[in-house]
């Protein structure tokens, strides 16, 4: 399946143009502007020999150490390289060599462009479901990332145990990937063309809830989900019958309960993220206005202010005292059943 994988990327689909649906493709012109500024920095064909499905570019990243799984013609390693900072320093993976030759020509008139004396990319030629077998240590990565690949992983449940393993304690996995409304037909799986597409391996939502569960992010959140249409009615006709979706997922590595708990807790943002003046959103229910406190869950508590984000904000409150799961509100006709987070 993975030499399938690599055919696919490396020899059949040359370029943005050669996809046959829509699906593992996003639109330029929907992304943030700054990060439309950085593009025009990147050479042509970085861009053109790119495939993604979203904008996974986290805030406060200056100085950190970036990994990009599935980076491809390292296009969002280049963003992230102007991101960062010449301090800072970013990892692309991929184990399509032709892709991996395409970013490696252009390191260091990529470095020129961007006024660096010191080289802050690097690419390695490797699968992301073993991450140590090229030197990636225990710990050492400040922020993950990855742009519609882990659902090409035949082995899914090994990629999310090596980012769990590899982040920094506080580290965060941000990621876009098409996932599915339900599981794909075992007989599809094996199509090198709905595999290639980011169809057939694509997760079920409450499969990798499940996952991620097992491997230690007991809690994550999406910062966007949009239906993916495929565009395409020949692939239609053999899966069509699967509902498809982009999402944006955000999750750290921290000791986090399984739903949100409520302990009093207040945070208040400082507005100081840059880019972000009046309000941060740390997901899609969760928007902090400049110095308004909210009432937030421990897992909450803990994303904003056990993190790199930290400093942007104060948060009042610990866990000594616990007032059950965050919004419920039992009474004795109506015991707490642990219903979900409302924070």
């Amino acid at each position: 399946m993975l030499n399938d994988l690599k055919e696919y990327y490396g020899q059949i689909i040359k370029s943005v143009d050669d996809l046959k649906t829509s699906t593992c493709s996003c639109d330029a012109n929907s992304l943030p502007a700054e990060i439309k500024e950085i593009l025009t920095e990147i050479d042509d064909e970085i861009i053109e020999k790119f495939y993604g499905c979203g904008s996974p570019i986290p805030p406060v990243l200056n100085g950190k150490t970036v990994l990009d799984l599935g980076c491809g013609s390292g296009r969002d390693v280049y963003i992230f390289s102007k991101i960062v900072g010449e301090a800072g320093n970013v990892i692309g993976v991929d184990m399509t060599k032709e892709q991996l030759d395409v970013a490696n020509k252009y390191v260091k008139p990529q470095m020129e462009k961007f006024g660096y004396k010191r080289t802050n990319v690097e690419f390695k030629l490797g699968y992301i479901e073993d991450l140590k077998a090229i030197w990636i240590a225990d710990n050492s990565i400040d922020v993950i990332t990855s742009n519609c690949v882990i659902n090409l992983s035949p082995d899914k449940k090994s990629v999310f145990k090596e980012i769990f393993r590899v982040l920094k304690p506080g580290g965060e996995l941000y990621f876009s990937d098409i996932f599915s409304g339900r599981r794909v037909p075992d007989a599809l799986k094996s199509d090198p063309v709905l595999r290639g597409e980011c169809l057939s391996g694509a997760m079920y939502v409450e499969d990798f809830r499940r996952l991620m569960t097992e491997v230690g992010f007991a809690d994550y959140r999406l910062t966007e989900s949009v239906r993916s249409p495929i565009n395409n009615p020949e692939i239609e006709a053999k899966i069509g019958m699967v509902d498809y979706y982009s999402m944006t997922v955000r999750a750290f590595k921290l000791d986090l309960e399984d739903i949100c708990e409520d302990y009093g807790q207040v945070a208040t943002y400082k507005g100081t993220i840059s880019g972000h003046p009046h309000f941060f959103d740390l997901d899609d229910h969760h928007r902090f206005f400049t110095g308004k406190p909210m009432l937030v869950c421990g897992n909450t508590a803990a994303m904003v202010g056990d993190t790199r984000f930290g400093e942007h904000f104060k948060v009042s409150g610990d866990k000594s005292v616990h007032f059950g799961a965050f919004g419920a509100v039992p009474t004795e006709e109506t015991p707490n059943d642990g219903g979900g987070c409302g924070c």
